[in-house]
């Protein structure tokens, strides 16, 4: 405490200034450096409402022991050299990107049947290197498109044996079968040089002079080898255009999109050019609840070491300080830079496109799928959440006419169904048909439970996220519960449509129509089915047990609590009509004449 207090009171004498901070710990080590408009009241938000401070920064407080600052003349001075102490410092708690250095090559083997593979460094092994590249993607995607079209094998097999069978990809189309002799060596050979000169960038060339040989084969009657090379030149178009997914005007575009998961969060950088994907990489970070904040270290350390800046950068969401750093790269560039987040049209489903990359790509190391990944990254965007929400609890009301009035509890873990954490209710505090008196009723007794104990499992667990199958009425009657124990979980509801099918989400602005983003529409969906199949499921069972303890209590000397004893002893009312005197005597609390009773009533 004496170490905050004393921190505090030196963030209190900061002047009120634009300027740089760096934090240090213990060992004089900077641990983070920061910018700000005005320092006194930047500084000062460490060392006061620490309760509302983010996991990451709370981490970072703890170890900070002193800090220094330099004043600056404005905001975009203090960004620059904030900048620059970052790339030449790397402190811990900044968002920090490997600086890859790595390069690739496309390598044509040396062998007698000569095969293109990536490489990842240049060997003295007799093989023609076509790079450096600095993209792997890049190498991978030029590979695999050369191989497909001048059907050339990207298998191990050994080439030449006549008796050999060839492969799926013969039969597909995709390859020309060397390895059992469906080809000659000369024609092989001329497939190899075809593929260099396309991997070199000679599209419109190769396309040329494949139409030339095309039509001359055609005029000497060699039809099967003018067809060959049609299929050639179509596949070069088909690639051609499979690629021209924006635009065809001269420009550069950048795609950005960040997806977070527990404590990761993974950038995805898509780069076009002239319509052309050039390139897509992914770096992995550590996650903050701050997801503008992180936007803001992200493309601040990523074009930190960068001069291919575009003139236009796309991303899901927009940065803190965006236009400042729109203001640095475009005087990076030269030239103007936008930083814009589409809302429709081509341009935002590149940024799906973009995102459902980063949340793939984040899920390989994980035991979500991408889809499932995306659709909490949507749902969390949708409903303002700081972060996708892992924990679930959803809950809805089931009774006849205020008959056997229950609740059902479903829970929903990584967009998948918890069933071990399921619970059922029965409304035990009024009788009739009240819904949002039920729904007070449950979350009260839930979240009671919660305060009296918090152990982070079952209903010692506080979930991310709570949908109630309702609209604003039951939305009102939980806040007032929230208010009463002292309880902050978002909470929103879920309203069907007349057809019983979900329409919207409630919430207290009003209804959030979710149609139009997929996979947060099918998982919301989703929970709101399981949850009503659950809560009704559990209402006919006590509706059908109630039935039977009824017909049971028409026997003389059984009342609720002796047709309660059979119902749970037998399970059914055919095992109690089929036993004996003795077998319903042996039963707790059954005495011999209401045995016989018993048996009478059913065989009489």
């Amino acid at each position: 405490m004496e170490r905050i207090n004393r921190l505090k009171a030196k963030a209190a004498a900061l002047p009120c200034e634009p300027g740089v901070y760096i934090m240090k710990n213990a060992a004089g080590e900077i641990i983070y450096i920061g910018k700000a408009k005005v320092l006194k009241n930047r500084v000062s938000q460490y060392f006061g409402a620490g309760n509302q401070h983010t996991l990451k920064v709370k981490k970072m407080v703890s170890n900070v022991e002193d800090f220094e600052y330099i004043l600056c003349d404005s905001e975009f001075e203090a960004f620059i050299l904030e900048s620059s102490l970052i790339k030449q410092h790397q402190p811990k708690y900044n968002i920090l990107l490997k600086d890859d250095k790595g390069y690739f090559y496309i390598k044509i083997t040396g062998e007698n049947w000569p095969r293109i593979r990536s490489a990842k460094q240049k060997e003295n092994d007799g093989a023609h290197y076509i790079g450096p590249y600095n993209s792997a993607f890049v190498v991978n995607q030029t590979v695999s498109e050369a191989n497909k079209i001048f059907k050339l094998p990207q298998c191990n097999r050994t080439f030449g044996n006549r008796y050999a069978k060839p492969c799926l990809n013969h039969h597909i189309g995709l390859c020309s079968a060397p390895c059992c002799k469906k080809i000659s060596h000369s024609d092989y050979m001329e497939c190899v040089r075809s593929a260099v000169s396309f991997i070199k960038g000679e599209h419109g060339s190769a396309v040329v002079e494949l139409t030339e040989r095309m039509e001359a084969a055609a005029e000497n009657l060699d039809f099967e080898l003018a067809a060959r090379l049609r299929d050639r030149i179509n596949a070069i178009k088909r690639i051609k255009d499979k690629q021209k997914v924006i635009t065809a005007r001269n420009e550069r575009i950048d795609v950005i999109a960040m997806v977070s998961e527990g404590d990761k969060s993974c950038f995805c950088v898509l780069k076009y050019n002239s319509g052309h994907m050039e390139d897509c990489s992914q770096h992995v970070t550590e996650s903050d609840d701050n997801a503008a904040r992180s936007r803001y270290e992200f493309f601040q350390r990523y074009y930190s070491s960068r001069e291919d800046i575009p003139r236009t950068i796309l991303c899901d969401s927009l940065p803190e300080d965006y236009e400042l750093l729109a203001r640095w790269l475009s005087e990076k560039r030269g030239g103007k830079v936008e930083i814009i987040e589409p809302q429709k049209g081509d341009k935002y489903h590149l940024v799906s496109m973009c995102r459902n990359n980063a949340a793939e790509y984040l899920s390989q190391q994980s035991n979500k799928t991408g889809h499932q990944m995306q659709a909490l990254a949507e749902l969390a965007e949708l409903l303002g959440l700081s972060a996708p929400p892992e924990y679930i609890e959803a809950y809805d009301i089931s009774n006849t006419a205020g008959f056997e009035n229950v609740a059902g509890m479903t829970v929903f873990k990584d967009g998948k169904p918890l069933k071990s954490a399921y619970k059922r209710f029965k409304i035990k505090t009024f009788s009739g048909q009240d819904d949002y008196e039920s729904m007070r009723e449950v979350l009260e007794r839930r979240f009671t439970e919660y305060r009296n104990n918090d152990t982070g499992y079952g209903f010692g667990k506080l979930p991310d996220l709570i949908l109630l199958d309702g609209g604003k009425g039951q939305l009102s009657a939980v806040k007032e519960v929230f208010a009463k124990i002292g309880i902050s979980v978002p909470v929103f509801g879920m309203v069907k449509d007349s057809k019983h099918r979900t329409r919207a989400i409630a919430a207290d602005g009003g209804d959030i129509v979710i149609k139009a983003n997929r996979r947060a529409y099918t998982l919301v969906a989703t929970i709101q089915e399981e949850t009503h199949r659950f809560a009704v499921g559990y209402h006919h069972q006590r509706a059908k047990k109630s039935t039977l303890k009824s017909r049971l209590t028409e026997i003389e000397g059984v009342g609720e609590n002796r047709a309660t004893l059979l119902l749970k002893h037998y399970k059914t009312i055919t095992a109690i009509a089929d036993a004996t005197v003795e077998e319903l005597a042996s039963v707790k609390g059954i005495t011999l004449p209401v045995a016989q009773n018993i048996h009478n009533y059913f065989h009489n």
